[in-house]
């Protein structure tokens, strides 16, 4: 995550390379799945959010959407975005918000998850100066490899992985998050009691992440 030492600084074209990963397991419904896609959109096309995205010295960044679920249940839903203007962010806020749910609702598999996001952020369009996965569950992993075995391998490449814990279900989620999932420079992990209060938490976690 760390640009390849074969790339020349002068190459970077963006400011940030994002993911957002969204959990599908079988605890997150159709309706609380909806809430979380229309909450993040509504984060996107805040204006400190898009013009965090458009600012800075390389005047964009790439955005793309992963969903998850089981440790075989991960889909590019909306692949790497330039976002450039005000226009190119909210015509991506459309594509998160009207995303169908394509993963089976399973288990939860949060280091699979991550792998998925790594091999994202492997292949942007171009290099960007930083590299973030931006990972939103409402439950510990229990399936797949300990999400803390590639949290360490990201962390050490370079890169940092936020999260949002949806606290629904798990009231210590984000203590979880804290020890096993979150990790690198200026990482952090935010929490919501629930999905309704989805929105507002997701805008405050980007405009941290982002700005």
């Amino acid at each position: 995550m760390d640009q390849d030492d074969s790339v020349q600084a002068g190459s970077i074209e963006a400011n940030l390379a994002l993911v957002l990963g969204f959990d599908a397991s079988a605890s997150v419904t159709f309706d609380e799945f909806g809430l979380m896609t229309r909450g993040v959109a509504a984060a996107l096309r805040d204006p400190a959010i898009m013009a965090g995205l458009i600012a800075g010295p390389y005047r964009a960044s790439y955005c793309a959407v992963l969903v998850w679920s089981a440790a075989g249940e991960q889909e590019v839903m909306v692949d790497w975005t330039r976002i450039a203007s005000e226009a190119q962010a909210r015509e991506f806020a459309d594509s998160v918000e009207n995303m169908p749910r394509m993963v089976r609702g399973a288990t939860t598999a949060i280091g699979p998850a991550l792998i998925a996001a790594l091999r994202l952020l492997a292949d942007p369009p171009t290099p960007a100066a930083r590299s973030v996965i931006d990972l939103v569950g409402d439950g510990r992993a229990n399936d797949g490899i300990e999400p803390s075995i590639v949290r360490d391998q990201a962390v050490a490449a370079g890169g940092t992985i936020n999260g949002l814990c949806v606290l629904h279900e798990e009231a210590d989620l984000l203590a979880y998050y804290t020890e096993h999932v979150i990790g690198g420079s200026g990482a952090f992990a935010l929490a919501c009691a629930d999905f309704d209060s989805f929105a507002d938490a997701m805008m405050q976690k980007l405009r941290r992440e982002i700005a």
